[in-house]
């Protein structure tokens, strides 16, 4: 059987930085339902290094990565929606995108339309997708409609600056948390209706400020542990917490009488990953999302790149909350 010799990135066990290792690798044919992808860029995410510290555990070694995008040169037994030598992007499980050609589930890998970018496609599949489903299909009771306002923590990140773009264009009135004036003004110039820079002000008494004492339908929250029981205080009755990351740390446990004291609340836990479980649901949100990118209605932006051989550097920078918009690894 053929194989091909690839660079990855590998843990042999959970840590820090320094755990990642560029290694050589042989990839085969792809198999029944997979393809091969040869891969051109490949997006960096905090789910990264969730994995690599061990917070969501996997056996070893890993090869870490969950978006990239590349040209598809091999199909399995039958893949019929991609052909080798198609442009393609993804979002998804199992990890393993820090490289530079694998063998991969093919029901999650999308065509990738000839206006977007490899450096976009790679950057955007994964935010992209969780910016979809999060406003989309992450609603409040009662939906979303033009004019409401919902409060998105990180708002300077990969996720948050995608979610103020297209935010913005349902017309609805997003009020941003960042942690310094810089990250503020990045979220408002993307389209964030308001901008609180949680470092400076208490979030909760802004928030109600700008409601008129009202809160908001939903807090789209990645953060976690500093700012879960806050965000619930945010909320208007029935108003939901879409809890979506742990940046800050696990979530504390909640005794579930305190949505009924806040006024009847609901609390969701989402994933991407259940989301895209089937290909026809992965195409239609990647439809939305590649619409929005070659509309202009969205843009990717994509402030800082590093080779796939300093990925280290590239999670510490990340951790360290240095980062902005998106981040790709170049190969």
């Amino acid at each position: 059987m053929a194989s091909y010799p690839s660079k990855a990135v590998h843990i042999n066990q959970h840590g820090g930085p320094e755990e990642l290792k560029l290694v050589d690798v042989e990839v085969g044919e792809p198999g029944p339902g997979e393809i091969r992808i040869r891969h051109k860029a490949v997006g960096l995410n905090y789910i990264d290094v969730y994995q690599r510290s061990g917070a969501y555990p996997f056996a070893m070694p890993l090869q870490l990565g969950m978006e990239a995008s590349g040209v598809v040169e091999a199909v399995g037994e039958g893949v019929t929606h991609l052909k080798a030598g198609d442009r393609a992007a993804y979002a998804s499980q199992p990890p393993g995108s820090y490289c530079e050609l694998r063998v991969m589930p093919a029901k999650c890998v999308c065509k990738l339309p000839d206006a977007i970018s490899f450096e976009t496609g790679a950057a955007m599949m994964l935010k992209g997708l969780t910016t979809q489903y999060l406003l989309r299909r992450t609603q409040p009771q009662g939906g979303l409609q033009a004019g409401d306002y919902v409060l998105f923590h990180a708002a300077a990140g990969g996720v948050g600056l995608i979610a103020c773009q297209w935010a913005r264009a349902m017309g609805l009135q997003l009020i941003g948390t960042a942690g310094s004036d810089e990250k503020c003004a990045l979220a408002l110039s993307q389209g964030a209706a308001f901008a609180i820079n949680y470092a400076k002000e208490d979030f909760v008494a802004r928030v109600k400020e700008i409601t008129g004492g009202k809160g908001v339908k939903v807090v789209y929250d990645s953060v976690g542990k500093d700012t879960f029981m806050k965000s619930l205080d945010c909320l208007r009755p029935f108003g939901l917490l879409a809890n979506f990351g742990n940046a800050s740390g696990k979530t504390p446990p909640l005794d579930i009488g305190v949505l009924a004291a806040k006024g009847s609340l609901y609390v969701s836990r989402p994933t991407l990953f259940t989301h895209i479980a089937t290909r026809e649901v992965t195409q239609e949100m990647a439809d939305e999302l590649f619409a929005m990118v070659t509309s202009g209605k969205v843009n990717i932006p994509i402030d800082q790149r590093f080779a796939l051989a300093d990925v280290a550097e590239a999670h510490r920078a990340l951790e360290a909350r240095k980062t902005t918009g998106c981040t790709i690894l170049t190969l």
